[in-house]
């Protein structure tokens, strides 16, 4: 695991806690910011966390190294019978680390370091040309959406596709607490994020929709590098909220808005589809996945957020989309089904 963040650290969460009675977990995990201080409580005490002291976000050449030797010791002292390596970094060191020809490898990036369009054209072209020479390893890549799978075939047909899911039975405790935070039809119109504020999740166009609309209410849970671009009045910044805090945060609000230039398959969406909040997303890789016309909105350009926000003002939500949106989570898109699916492929993988 490279990181413990955002939605990557709740997808694993869930897959981890879900497959521990099972499967003897041990977690190599680096620290980021957004890193959650009661991080050991989130997951089984069956389940074993070990700190990697060099994974880093960015290209680091001592550092990468060192977590080299760092996850080597680790395997070494556990002797692991399968490794599953968690995004880009993780992904290129663990696969120079093991080689599936040894144990079962399998490797799932959380989103391609070459799509992200925060970095040049020709840094993209060095991170698409390390995923090249890491395909030479012997390793099952396991996509977490369609659109990654599709990028994932043109490197390799060693690929599988397992969508993300999310923590039905958790959320269904925490949306119970706060049902009384269902907005009331006398409020103004809130529409929510839930994010990192990077470059990314694209808070620049956020902040402009809410200038754009200064009788609609903002609030934005999270914090990050780019929180003085929500210059906006009417926008909300809560800062990072502990699990409980932040569903009801968003219990309270009517729409969630997601701006993104890019995603992987975003666990905020989900739960907020499941949440029955109606999902107004950018059209753009992962989201495409998931929204459609019959369960929310795409939008290319500022003027259609514009457009379908000033149309929500008078809260006649599309009942229709907002439940076909909360129907394919609960068929599609729950970790219990996903969690299965890994634990066919693991043990599989033993035979």
């Amino acid at each position: 695991m490279e990181a413990t963040g955002g939605g990557v650290l709740s997808y694993l969460v869930d897959l981890a806690n879900a497959l521990c009675d099972e499967f003897d977990i041990y977690i190599a995990y680096g620290r980021r910011k957004e890193t959650p201080a009661n991080l050991e409580s989130l997951f089984n005490n069956k389940i074993h966390l070990i700190p990697v002291r060099n994974f880093t976000r960015s290209i680091n050449l001592k550092k990468d190294i060192a977590a080299f030797f760092e996850l080597k010791k680790i395997a070494k002292k556990i002797k692991p019978d399968i490794v599953h390596l968690n995004s880009s970094k993780a992904g290129a060191i663990g696969r120079f680390a093991f080689n599936g020809n040894r144990v079962p490898l399998f490797y799932t990036p959380h989103g391609y370091s070459f799509l992200m369009s925060n970095y040049s054209s020709s840094k993209q072209k060095l991170f698409e040309a390390i995923e090249k020479i890491c395909t030479l390893r012997t390793c099952t890549t396991i996509s977490c959406g369609k659109s990654e799978y599709k990028a994932t075939l043109k490197l390799t047909k060693n690929a599988l596709n397992i969508d993300n899911g999310i923590n039905i039975k958790e959320l269904d405790e925490l949306i119970k607490l706060n049902q009384n935070k269902i907005v009331k039809k006398d409020k103004p119109l809130t529409v929510f994020t839930l994010s990192r504020m990077s470059f990314q999740k694209n808070p620049e166009l956020f902040n402009e929709i809410a200038k754009r609309l200064p009788d609609v209410k903002f609030v934005w849970i999270g914090d990050g590098e780019l929180k003085d671009e929500l210059t906006a009045p009417n926008i909300e910044v809560t800062g990072w909220l502990n699990r409980k805090d932040a569903v009801s945060k968003a219990m309270e609000a009517d729409v969630f808005l997601l701006t993104s230039l890019w995603e992987g398959l975003p666990i905020s969406l989900l739960e907020a589809m499941y949440m029955k909040k109606l999902c107004i997303v950018s059209d753009v890789v992962g989201n495409r996945d998931v929204i459609n016309e019959f369960n929310g909105y795409r939008c290319s350009n500022l003027d259609q957020y514009i457009h379908i926000l000033n149309n929500l003002k008078n809260k006649k939500m599309p009942e229709d989309k907002i439940n076909q949106a909360h129907k394919e989570i609960i068929e599609n898109y729950n970790s219990i089904i996903m969690a299965n699916k890994y634990k066919n492929i693991y043990i599989n993988s033993l035979q």
